[in-house]
């Protein structure tokens, strides 16, 4: 049958399965939005703004492993994605951006709203793509969802300029398969063939055999590919502790006695002093980040190490692998649990239990409004049956530290890219995806007030999500940084009390909650979950509350400063 570009795209995103696109109208989409109008299979949520709508996309991409869709204009409509974009891939979130682009005829002539989109976002997309012919357009929608989703996930961007989702060609309906399925042996690359991961196999069996202090470092590719059972499963026959990486989060149960906490800069004692004494570290879908590994020098200095990542040029980047297994996570831990030894409790796990003793991190200010408490009792209260964004900075640090996740995608936060303003489009895009689910998003007022226009969305379509902002009136983590190695220099981290979160709540029509004193937390928390709506939660904190453990700069993980 004969459409319309505009007809073909929305075609295209039934075969995908999409059936959520986030977005903001221009004029270089406008053929995209009256086809929109027309149908009700593909529901369209309008945010404030297209750095919101890139993050509820990246938020309902996490939350459910689908891909999440975005459309905006062309010009700023465009650039103003980068930020969500950059943010997706630095933690391999799988998403596909559609920007309009000015008709052909005028391309290239610095015309109104008129940027080269495809060359600004090259550097942080798996691929981009300006289709520049309507008998291409299926063919490429169609490239850009497998892109996305397949291998190691993470944004794809299509150009489509408004002459071709106009322009009318023959449409051939197509069967996609949008399960998450990808190729057993990771990328195809001679160095990275099967006969090289069944070798590196005996070399990893004999190792996690011979190991008597292994540990596990747990990375967002477990939840990514789906592979949190065996991961439990790897655990419980090795006996290993596991630690996190912050992307990590849930992939492990928070409850198991096996679990140690967050590894690196705000790494537990148990986590990071494991590491520093371990003989045998397992990497399995991590990337051995700055913020986890510290000084390269001296991190696992005794220990051999395994990594297992999807992606080749993931191994060895940060940290040299003895032995490298290059495979999807879900597979190659399926093959080590039918082999591996079953091994008993030892000296080593009493060790971990020692250390897990003696520090969990909870060092505060001794002051009216305790943040470990707040989210101790946030977590208490819910029981770990929500799911939670963060911001970034101090907020998303004590929630990591004190909320229990106990299961994949319930913790959804900015990692790679440390994107402040990300939690509140992120938690429109898990509620959206998650209805049956109450979302909470944990903020500083620094990240809050960075994009706190998207509250017209959620109260243009009362969506029920709970803003907890933990108010210092301060950029937290910066002023932290300024206390504790430049001196005490108090430079442009002081916010104030300019703005009262109240009354902006309630020019949006939300509730509005303001907690000041440790007494109150649970009765106004639990208020909070009882209301089926909306609402902001401020809680009063003192300025010099500070997150600990932390790794100053340069040093070893095993030396972090712990008050």
């Amino acid at each position: 049958m004969k459409l319309t570009g505009a007809q073909i795209f929305i075609e295209c995103l039934k075969e995908q399965g999409a059936d959520v696109i986030f977005g903001y109208p221009g004029g270089t989409v406008l053929p995209i939005y009256d086809e929109l109008y027309n149908t009700t299979e593909i529901k369209h949520i309008l945010t404030a703004h297209e750095q919101g709508a890139t993050h509820a996309a990246d938020g309902y991409a996490r939350s459910t492993g689908k891909v999440g869709v975005v459309l905006a204009t062309s010009g700023p409509g465009a650039t103003n994605t980068v930020t969500g974009i950059a943010t997706a891939y630095m933690d391999s979130v799988p998403l596909v951006v559609f920007t309009g682009q000015v008709p052909l005829p005028i391309l290239g002539r610095s015309s109104f709203q008129e940027v080269d989109i495809t060359s600004m976002t090259a550097p942080i997309t798996k691929d981009n793509y300006i289709v520049k012919d309507v008998k291409k357009l299926a063919q490429t929608i169609r490239e850009a969802f497998k892109n996305a989703r397949s291998g190691r996930p993470g944004p794809v961007l299509v150009d489509i300029p408004k002459d071709v989702q106009m322009d009318t060609s023959e449409y051939e309906p197509a069967v996609i398969d949008t399960s998450n399925k990808r190729i057993e042996w990771g990328f195809h690359r001679d160095e990275w063939n099967q006969e090289a991961l069944k070798r590196n196999l005996e070399r990893a069996i004999e190792a996690i055999n011979n190991a008597e202090k292994p540990l596990i470092y747990a990375g967002g590719g477990v939840i990514i590919a789906e592979a949190c059972d065996e991961l439990m499963t790897f655990a419980e026959k090795i006996k290993s502790p596991v630690a996190c990486s912050l992307m990590g989060m849930g992939a492990f149960s928070q409850d198991h006695p096996f679990y140690t906490g967050l590894i690196g800069m705000h790494g537990t004692r148990a986590s990071n002093r494991a590491a520093s004494n371990c003989d045998l570290l397992i990497a399995i879908g991590a990337r051995f980040s700055d913020r986890v590994v510290g000084n390269v020098k001296t991190f696992a200095a005794n220990a051999k190490i395994i990594h297992i990542d999807i992606d080749p040029a993931e191994i060895g980047k940060n940290v040299f692998a003895h032995i490298p297994l290059c495979g999807h996570l879900k597979n190659v831990l399926s093959m080590l649990n039918e082999r591996i030894d079953e091994k008993k409790l030892s000296s080593w796990n009493k060790q971990i239990d020692e250390w897990k003793g003696v520090f969990p991190p909870k060092f505060t200010y001794k002051h009216t409004l305790n943040p470990h408490y707040i989210i101790e009792k946030l977590s208490d209260l819910t029981k770990g049956e929500v799911i939670i964004t963060t911001e970034v900075g101090q907020n998303q640090m004590w929630t990591a530290q004190s909320y229990v996740f106990k299961k994949p995608r319930t913790f959804i936060s900015s990692g790679g890219l440390g994107t402040m303003g990300y939690g509140l489009g992120a938690s429109i895009g898990a509620c959206i995806a998650n209805p049956d689910k109450r979302v909470i998003n944990v903020a500083g007022d620094g990240s809050f007030r960075m994009n706190s226009t998207e509250l017209v969305t959620i109260s243009r379509y009362k969506l029920p999500i709970i803003q907890l902002v933990l108010n210092n009136h301060a950029l937290g983590m910066v002023r932290q940084w300024q206390d504790l190695f430049y001196e005490k220099k108090f430079n442009s981290t002081k916010l104030g009390n300019d703005v009262d979160l109240m009354k902006l709540a309630d020019a949006y029509g939300i509730k509005g909650i303001r907690i000041t004193s440790d007494d109150e937390v649970e009765e106004k928390l639990q208020q909070a979950l009882n209301m089926n709506e909306a609402v902001v939660v401020e809680c009063i904190i003192d300025e010099r509350e500070m997150v600990f453990p932390i790794v100053p700069p340069g040093a070893s993980i095993q030396d972090a400063l712990e008050e």
